[in-house]
């Protein structure tokens, strides 16, 4: 496959598929993270979900993208058009095998997100967001191999109240009252350092 395959590298802020698109190549995110968004019908923008490395990008077998996708930091993508990708995956059993399990990954993935924001409180909503990325932000390793971490928040704060069905005041309360409590340490405005991923968790509900 790695004569079909290139590298790219997008600032943040960057398009990388509209809704509604046609679908030209699929990729693979290497580093960073991905912001999906759905335009409502009133032109409101809703954050429906993020990616990161290894995560796939892009609807296998569709004709159009079924969501925005935008770099929500600087991110980098292996990209392979869309012609031969399908025709490896034909190909190859192994490859469509994979790109399955991850499939289900992320629809598991999305019920647990699912009970986030239908059960959990507005502290636990934010902890568990910040808790998400920081278990995800490096490909290398998972939370569990890490005590701490620090990385620079890929959204602004009305991208996480939109996230999590909150307001923008109530996430900047609940990511105060988290710093408040030693969980967490804002350094500069979007730069999250976690002393204790530990804690951080037991905060997740």
């Amino acid at each position: 496959m790695a004569k079909h395959t290139r590298m790219t590298r997008h600032e943040a802020g960057k398009l990388l598929a509209g809704e509604e698109t046609p679908i030209q190549s699929y990729a693979n995110v290497m580093r960073g993270v991905v912001k999906l968004t759905k335009v409502l019908e009133n032109g409101r923008q809703q954050v429906v979900g993020l990616q990161f490395a290894p995560d796939f990008l892009g609807r296998l077998f569709g004709r159009e993208n079924a969501v925005t996708a935008e770099a929500a930091s600087d991110v980098e993508l292996c990209e392979v058009p869309r012609a031969a990708f399908e025709r490896l995956v034909a190909e190859y059993p192994q490859m469509e095998q994979r790109l399955f399990s991850q499939v289900l990954r992320e629809l598991d993935e999305a019920r647990d997100w699912m009970v986030t924001l239908g059960q959990k409180t507005a502290a636990e909503k934010v902890a568990s967001l910040l808790y998400l990325i920081a278990g995800h932000i490096d490909p290398s390793t998972g939370p569990e191999a890490r005590d701490s971490t620090a990385f620079d928040l890929p959204l602004s704060r009305i991208d996480i109240a939109e996230f999590l069905g909150l307001t923008i005041e109530t996430v900047s309360r609940q990511i105060t009252k988290l710093r408040t409590d030693g969980v967490i340490s804002v350094v500069a405005n979007r730069q999250i350092s976690i002393p204790s991923l530990n804690r951080l968790k037991a905060r997740c509900g």
